[in-house]
């Protein structure tokens, strides 16, 4: 039996990774959770040395005391909020797997890691490393991007199609809202090739609602011209949504939300931290 909720947060020591722990430590506190922190070395950054230099060499010593000092800071803050350890780890390999690799050996239940956001994004975010740990992880992922910094969410944003797996993934949700006493918008967006009618849309509400039992859950149907990402993306401008929240399996928002070419349209939400569900 799972006795306590676990959380892995890569870092490279960047600002978009900095983020990313206090983040991880902030929902930790709140969970009562396991936080590790990962490194693992890119062989970029120390190609000048070879594997046996690595580990005997100063520049091995100069990480792990980085990293010992980032675990630090963590415990000094956090314990005593409620969150229940904070260990470190190195770790060598291919970034994106040895990431995927390490939460299934810890049987993780999230994975907080930095995005670089909007220039990332427009570029291709598909091809980044933390759109691949998505991919690839059968674990929940938060992505926190660069100049994102914690504050306590006011609203999440849920985007919905009203699919069987909506009913498991809002229980997730309502739990991490309850923790913040956050607003939990379940939303909606429909366009002219892909479109529900109001009396529709009641009837799904009410099949979903009593998965829900949340107070503050508001249910949405917004109709739009252009495609659906494009259509969150404006709801997410004038309802002040704090985080995206999407469920990672086939035909869903998810699928929309990653093609290339949308994307490269849209830059709001990737403001904002996005809390993919991947495990049901």
């Amino acid at each position: 039996m799972k006795t306590s909720f676990k959380i892995i947060c890569p870092t490279d020591f960047s600002e978009c990774s900095l983020n990313a722990i206090e983040y991880a430590a902030k929902l930790g506190e709140k969970y009562g959770a396991e936080l590790c922190l990962l490194h693992i070395p890119d062989k970029d950054d120390y190609q000048k040395l070879s594997a046996k230099d690595f580990h005997s060499g100063d520049q091995y010593s100069f990480i792990k005391k980085k990293l010992t000092n980032l675990q630090t800071a963590v415990k000094d803050e956090s314990l005593s909020n409620g969150l229940k350890s904070c260990t470190s780890e190195i770790r060598e390999g291919k970034i994106v797997d040895t990431i995927v690799n390490f939460a299934e050996e810890l049987n993780a239940d999230l994975i907080v890691m930095g995005t670089e956001g909007v220039n990332d994004f427009k570029k291709n975010f598909i091809g980044t490393r933390s759109s691949k740990v998505v991919e690839k992880a059968s674990t929940d992922v938060l992505l926190v991007p660069r100049k994102v910094y914690f504050k306590a969410p006011r609203k999440f944003v849920y985007a919905t199609d009203y699919i069987e797996e909506d009913k498991i993934a809002i229980q997730k949700i309502v739990e991490l809202a309850g923790f913040f006493d956050s607003e939990i918008d379940l939303v909606h967006v429909s366009t002219k090739s892909k479109s529900i009618d109001k009396s529709l849309h009641m009837t799904m509400v009410e099949e979903i609602r009593p998965f829900v039992k949340y107070e503050k859950a508001n249910y949405v149907l917004k109709s739009y011209r252009d495609e659906p990402g494009l259509g969150l993306e404006n709801y997410l401008i004038t309802a002040k949504g704090d985080v995206l929240v999407t469920l990672s399996k086939k035909k869903s928002w998810f699928d929309q939300l990653f093609s290339q070419n949308l994307s490269r349209k849209m830059s709001y939400f990737i403001n904002k931290p996005l809390f993919v569900i991947k495990k049901l």
